[in-house]
């Protein structure tokens, strides 16, 4: 059986619901089948008393799901998956997606697609990977222990037998990228003790649940003996920096934006210097740059004489002596495009758009921009694509190019497994149990080796956040003209709960969980910060349910007073106004420093918090 065979000769038939049957040694069942029993866990009528909707709801919503053919689709996001059976409930929606043969098809389930800026592609001109002589490779088991099974680690291998599970904390051999563990983890000193840390473009304390549970680790140099950040300002996690360099903000840095898996085109954004950068200019390598993450990098990378950086860093293409020397040739690689004969690149920038291109970047330092430097580092032939390209903010596959018949032209084309063997095939690090490798209904929340979340029944309302189009979690707390139309968050409450417990809107709260009895963030620097916010009573809430939005409650970002070199940096309180629940969030019992987790996924959980509101 080849499932990448395309011509009918090749179809194979076989039984789809397959239960019992002998295959050599083995009793097997079909992955159709699997799913089916799965389902069938539980009645109709149960399942719908589980998610406290009508059985009718279910069976309305399947029938009209069915009904279009492949031009049907079970899109989802952080709700669904940022619960501790997060990976099991997102599996579950995308087998929906199979059932229904609906991946690459119009209307049904896509991937993103983007033009390739590393230069992988054959006669692409800046091939990244092949550029840098001396590179250095990671190596061993990452702090979160992403991508490598426990059961095969160094760390088991010296347990004796009897105390292996659980672990010390989770191991994730089907994820990467989990940001709520890597403080913790070198807070733990789990699978070893980390002497310095660089905090790049994020605020784990505000931006994660539980994220106070991280402060007593940044606050202690016996367990993080170095801390460096990067922030465009002194953020409630760079706050506790031994160091803080000062970063380009969005308007002032490159950024290749990538894609969404909601967009069926080719398409790669392309965020470039559009203002002098409000960062002081620094020299490295000879050359003037604004002082950012990559000057701090190059610099770096010069006192410690990394061969693959500086004059010639970037062997045949020439020097890596500035950020442009890479950005650029990035650029150079998406105007070329993917095709080795050179067909797939974009035209030419005429006489005119050269123009426009360099006028409108008459007002750049030239430590930012300056034509003949930039010129020279793609080369003559190539440039006038890369201002065709910079002229648009990135390359976009035009519209009639984004489909093929009933199908999207940007396809995934691999192989779709409802019943996943690699994932049977890891042990849970916390209970030595094979995963279950197909989707179903796991009970949430539970901690990370699988026990129960019973917090006291007074602790009856759920937790959870949304967003307002005014506010984002990061600039938007100093942009007047936003905070103008929505000064402040609410504790969004439905009606009849607030009725129940004498609130009205108006009414102060603060809100307590089991993990946080007293409300409150700890600084950690003698300051403490309650939760408490104003009630909004609606009828549009789910009645047990509280929400919250992100993006208020900010005790640091300009809004509190600082002193820089001995001088007072006074902080503006309208940046402060409202409240951040973010750490009445439930702290795993297990892990004790860290939100709960999905421990097969890796993601943080948001909405798995029973807390109350308490009148003040």
């Amino acid at each position: 059986f080849d499932p990448y065979a395309d011509q009918p000769a090749d179809a194979v038939s076989g039984d789809l619901w397959v239960d019992g049957v002998q295959v050599g040694d083995f009793t097997v069942k079909s992955g159709l089948q699997i799913i089916a029993d799965a389902a069938r866990e539980r009645t109709i009528e149960e399942w719908a008393d589980l998610c406290g909707l009508r059985a009718n709801d279910l069976v309305e919503v399947a029938r009209e799901f069915t009904s279009h053919g492949k031009r049907a689709c079970a899109d989802i996001h952080r709700g669904v998956s940022q619960h501790t059976n997060g990976f099991y409930n997102v599996l579950c929606w995308y087998t929906l997606n199979a059932l229904i043969g609906n991946y690459d098809f119009q209307g049904g389930m896509i991937k993103l697609t983007t033009y390739d800026a590393a230069g992988g592609k054959p006669g692409q001109p800046f091939p990244l990977s092949k550029l840098s002589p001396g590179a250095l490779a990671p190596f061993g088991t990452s702090i979160i222990r992403h991508d490598a099974k426990y059961q095969e680690s160094t760390l088991y291998a010296s347990l004796p037998e009897d105390q292996r599970y659980p672990a010390r904390r989770n191991w994730y051999p089907l994820s990467s990228d989990i940001y709520q563990e890597v403080i913790p983890s070198i807070g733990d000193a789990y699978p070893y003790p980390v002497k310095a840390l660089f905090l790049y473009m994020g605020s784990p304390v505000y931006a994660l649940p539980a994220g106070h549970a991280l402060i007593e680790i940044l606050a202690d140099p016996q367990k993080l003996p170095l801390f460096i950040a990067f922030d465009i300002t002194i953020g409630e996690t760079s706050m506790y920096a031994d160091y803080i360099f000062p970063d380009t903000g969005y308007m002032e840095r490159w950024e290749f934006n990538g894609s969404h898996p909601s967009v069926p085109f080719k398409v790669q954004g392309i965020r470039q210097p559009a203002i002098a950068p409000l960062t002081e200019e620094v020299t490295v390598f000879g050359q003037k740059m604004p002082l950012n993450l990559e000057a701090v990098l190059l610099g770096l990378a010069e006192r410690l004489g990394f061969k693959n950086f500086g004059p010639g860093g970037m062997g045949d293409a020439g020097d890596l002596v500035h950020q442009d020397d890479l950005y650029l040739r990035m650029v150079a690689n998406i105007a070329f495009g993917e095709k080795e004969d050179g067909s797939d690149a974009v035209p030419d920038a005429d006489a005119e758009e050269l123009r426009l291109f360099e006028q409108a970047r008459r007002h750049l330092p030239a430590s930012v921009f300056e034509i003949e430097r930039w010129k020279g580092i793609v080369g003559e032939q190539l440039w006038p694509k890369v201002v065709y390209v910079l002229n648009r903010g990135g390359r976009f596959q035009s519209f009639a190019k984004g489909y093929k018949g009933n199908q999207v032209a940007n396809q995934y084309g691999r192989l779709i497994n409802i019943y996943q063997e690699k994932t049977y095939g890891v042990k849970s690090a916390m209970t030595g149990q094979h995963l279950a490798g197909y989707g179903r209904y796991f009970p949430a929340p539970v901690d990370v080796t699988g026990k129960p979340i019973e917090d006291p029944a007074d602790y009856d309302l759920r937790l959870i956040t949304h967003r307002e189009g005014v506010m984002t979690k990061s600039r938007t707390s100093g942009n007047y003209w936003l905070t103008a139309i929505l000064p402040e968050n609410t504790v969004l409450m439905n009606a009849a709960d607030a009725a129940a417990r004498g609130l009205q809107t108006g009414d102060m709260v603060k809100i307590v969980s089991a993990s946080n009895p007293d409300g409150v963030w700890d600084l950690h620097n003698g300051t403490s910060v309650a939760m408490i916010g104003k009630v909004k009573a609606v009828q549009g809430m789910r009645p047990g349910v509280i929400s919250f939005a992100l993006g208020y409650g900010h005790f640091a970002y300009g809004g509190v007073d600082f002193e820089i070199d001995g001088v007072r940096i006074p902080g503006d309180p309208r940046r402060t106004r409202g409240f951040h629940a973010n750490a009445a969030m439930r702290v795993d019992p297990y892990l004790g420093n860290t939100t709960l987790v999905d421990p097969v996924g890796g993601s943080a959980v948001f909405y798995d918090t029973m807390v109350k509101v308490v009148r003040v």
